[in-house]
């Protein structure tokens, strides 16, 4: 291992690492005055008292402009953030779903675990994994984004809560520039139409305000043959600012849908260790999707046990109503309050078919509703006819068998609140800084899962067909196709979430400087409750039922297994506390050279994925015995930093351990298990004329370290964890015209823990070019994943099963967009 780090660390000119204009989310330390005189991407406020040049910190941290977002538009939220250093995405669920981790740290389910997502200070969710509730479906990027800023590991475990892994913040422009912005963009290989607005600017010499906005419509970058791009987002703040602080008043409405694009069906031939992956017949892995134009809503039950129909097209479709307020005063020379505030109410919906399987569809038939069973077409153009030659159905002769994971989203509220005081004094000959706060925050996790199933052809361009199975008698076993329960899934997974997760968390820093040496350390306890309640599949309850679901008085076989919600709902009531700490020191070698160590421990509190698990008492409602709701991670980390001019390069050597209880939902499955990683982060930029470069790699040596019920996996490497994840943007301005590239890679990893199949490696470049057509006018050509590669992030089988087909998520493929800007 140590070799493998000083091999990599040695080539550095490989990686003149990147997306690194280093700075970090106000959450910190909001619009503090930079300590020295230095380049703007070199100040640091994150994770330290005051705002500080960058190699005089002990933290990872760094920055995206809005540059890079205007000039290659990300077809996902997801895509942006696969440019910052350390920080590995798997953009492949659409404009929200995606997995996001940070430094090896696991990714054993879905959404962002050990990793915050942030907007302008403060967490869009208190935590990012919520069960079809990931954070990142609630943010959308647009004209209003002045930068991302992100702290990886260090104080994050203090500055935040549940955040160990780091921090990922989406600041807002405030008005600083007068002016604004109108952009209009299309397709051109694909169909979705959107455009955009921003304006902002000053009133007087002390009020400034940001108004912005978009609307879209369209298929998306994969074709469905409807509009399943659809809605937009309204923010706007204003700023008063007066001799000795600030105060600043926003908000936001979002109001969007969008397809979650889950597991396909792709071919896989060849060994586990070397596959190959290939599209099925007539369905492409990284264009297509089982969303259909013919498969358009289903009749299940409500939350209340009322009859309903669900539009699938709704895909996610997060609704947010958010306002909030922050401001600074100077209370005395060199010390600061900072006080943030915010409220959303948030509701929604999350629907999109998971393939259980798919198969032959004669086989699959047959095994349903035995031999000689009929298939008949129950939707689209031929809705009626009987399937003569099921070997023909779609062109591939398959039948998917998918299971509807349709979620009606209640609430996942939140309340959100960050009071701080920072200071510096003398003392000594050197200088201590000091931070302290309260930060609460109450999070409601409210919803109704409806799940139902159906069976479905495989065919592309949202051609897909439901398909209606019949005995052999001509007895119809589904409802046009459908079942009104998970079928597929052991009828599981009726359930009704009520609950609601307070957070407390008092937080201290202290640092002090004293010459080139810099040293600090901070402590932060988090303790909360979870109280509510919850109803559905808890063992030994019935969920299961005969009913008249169509109104016309007889139970058909369809009806006879009809899925609902228990009118009992088990209590949940426990509390918690737990303590993260930080420490860090940095010392300046020179004016342009900084080494820097730091080791850390930080919790994160684990919310519904613990329900319906091994770990709640569901008589009483609290924790079982012995059991705690939270999980640790404990880093060390250590490297050096170089900035002088157009050159700044960036190396950091970190080890990772973790401790894991989650909920993997595909799977129904509960995990238990410790996990380490070490590993390499390299980071930088390089200016010169009109030329520029920023790129980053991460080589990560992970393993499962203890399984608590499989120890044939103990020593594995973590399922979708590359050993070398990079990324690069090499950029020409001539001032009229500007063209460059984005290259994002991994290297090959495995599908599941069990480490045989594995997914390949794989290299995704986009392009662009943008003309300055007018002082005022740009028009922008762009192009995403220019060489249409079949990026495979997930797989659910763990080996190449004996029909050769399982079902992973890919990247989308290629698509080209335009747009044309008009600036004022």
């Amino acid at each position: 291992m140590t070799s493998r780090i000083r091999l990599l660390a040695s080539i550095p000119a490989l990686l003149i690492a990147g997306a690194a204009h280093a700075q970090a989310p106000v959450a910190q330390a909001a619009e503090a005055p930079p300590a020295e005189a230095a380049a703007p991407e070199d100040i640091v406020v994150t994770g330290v008292a005051q705002g500080r040049n960058r190699l005089d910190t002990s933290v990872s941290v760094s920055s995206l402009d809005a540059d890079l977002t205007n000039k290659l538009p990300p077809r996902n939220t997801a895509e942006i953030l696969r440019n910052l250093p350390g920080v590995r995405v798997e953009a492949s669920g659409g404009e929200g779903n995606a997995n996001i981790s940070v430094r090896g740290l696991p990714v054993a389910s879905g959404g962002s675990k050990f990793l915050q997502l942030q907007e302008d200070g403060l967490p869009v969710l208190e935590f990012g994994d919520i069960i079809f509730g990931n954070a990142d479906i609630f943010i959308r990027n647009d004209l209003s984004l002045a930068r991302i800023e992100s702290v990886r590991g260090g104080s994050a475990s203090t500055f935040a809560s549940n955040s160990p892994g780091g921090i990922i913040n989406f600041i807002s422009k405030t008005g600083e520039q007068d002016g604004g912005s109108f952009q209009l963009s299309s397709g051109i290989d694909y169909r979705e139409y959107r455009a955009d607005f921003a304006y902002g600017g000053h009133i007087d010499a002390n009020t400034r305000y940001e108004l912005s906005g978009f609307y879209r419509l369209g298929d998306g970058p994969r074709g469905v043959g409807y509009d399943a791009m659809r809605g937009g987002q309204i923010k706007a703040n204003i700023t008063r600012e007066f001799d000795r602080g600030y105060v600043r008043v926003y908000g936001k409405y979002l109001d969007d849908r969008s397809i979650a694009y889950l597991p396909n069906p792709v071919r896989v031939t060849g060994r586990d260790g070397d596959p190959t992956y290939a599209n099925v017949p007539g369905f492409s892995i990284n264009e297509d999707t089982l969303h259909s134009r013919y498969i358009g809503s289903v009749r299940t039950l409500d939350g209340n046990n009322n009859p309903v129909r669900r539009n699938i097209g709704d895909g996610m479709h997060p609704v947010v109503k958010s306002f909030g307020f922050e401001g600074q005063y100077e209370i005395a020379d060199g010390w600061n309050v900072t006080e943030r505030f915010r409220y959303s109410d948030i509701s929604g919906d999350f629907v999109s078919p998971f393939p259980a399987a798919v198969g032959d569809a004669q086989a699959t038939a047959n095994g349903f509703a035995g031999a000689g069973a009929q298939l008949f077409h129950a939707s689209g153009p031929l809705a009626g006819q009987r399937i003569a030659n099921p070997g023909t159905l779609g062109g591939n002769g398959l039948l998917a068998s998918v299971v509807l994971f349709d979620v009606d989203i209640n609430s996942l509220n939140n309340i959100t609140n960050d009071l701080r005081l920072n200071g510096k004094v003398d003392l000594g000959g050197g200088a201590l800084t000091i931070a302290a706060g309260i930060y609460n925050s109450r999070q409601d996790v409210k919803t109704d899962w409806l799940w139902t199933s159906f069976f479905q052809s495989v065919q592309r361009d949202g051609r897909s067909v439901l398909v209606d199975i019949r005995n052999a008698a001509g007895v119809s076993q589904t409802a046009g196709g459908t079942l009104y329960s998970a079928s597929f899934f052991g009828n599981c997974c009726r359930r009704s979430y009520d609950m609601r997760y307070t957070t407390n968390a008092p937080f201290a820093q202290l640092g002090f400087e004293v010459g080139r040496l810099n040293v600090d350390g901070s402590l932060r306890y988090d303790f909360g409750a979870a109280k509510g309640g919850i109803a559905g599949d808890l063992p030994g309850a019935v969920t299961t039922r005969a009913q008249d679901m169509d109104g016309d008085g007889t139970i058909s076989a369809a009806e006879r297994t009809v899925a609902f919600i228990p009118a009992n709902r088990t209590g949940v009531d426990y509390d918690y506390g737990y303590l993260s700490y930080s420490a860090g020191l940095n010392y300046r070698l020179s004016d342009t050279l900084a080494a820097f160590a730091r080791y850390s421990r930080g919790g994160r509190v684990n919310a519904d994925r613990l329900l319906f698990g091994p770990t709640i008492d569901t008589t009483g409602g609290g924790l079982v015995p012995g059991a705690e709701p939270y999980d640790f991670v404990k880093q060390a980390e250590g490297g050096v930093k170089f900035s002088s001019g157009p050159v700044a390069l960036y190396a950091t050597v970190f080890n990772a351990r973790t401790q894991e209880t989650n909920y993997l939902l595909s799977q129904q499955q509960f995990t238990s298990r410790e996990y380490e990683a070490t590993g390499v982060e390299l980071e930088g930029r390089f200016r010169r004329g009109p030329f520029s470069l920023t790129a980053a790699g991460t080589y990560t040596d992970a393993t499962i370290t203890r399984d608590a019920t499989d120890a044939t996996l103990n020593g594995n490497r973590p399922q979708r964890q590359a050993a070398f994840v990079y990324q690069a943007t090499p950029q020409l301005d001539f001032g009229r015209v500007s063209f460059g590239a984005n290259v994002i890679g991994t290297t090959a990893s495995y599908a599941q823990p069990a480490n045989q199949l594995k997914m390949p490696a794989y290299t995704q470049v986009n392009g662009f070019v943008l003309v300055r057509a007018a002082d005022n006018v740009s028009v922008n050509l762009n192009a995403n994943n220019i060489f249409n590669v079949k990026g495979i992030t997930e797989v659910e089988e763990a080996a190449i099963p004996a029909n050769q087909l399982v079902r992973a998520r890919a990247i989308n493929g290629r698509t080209i967009a335009a747009s044309v800007r008009f600036d004022f």
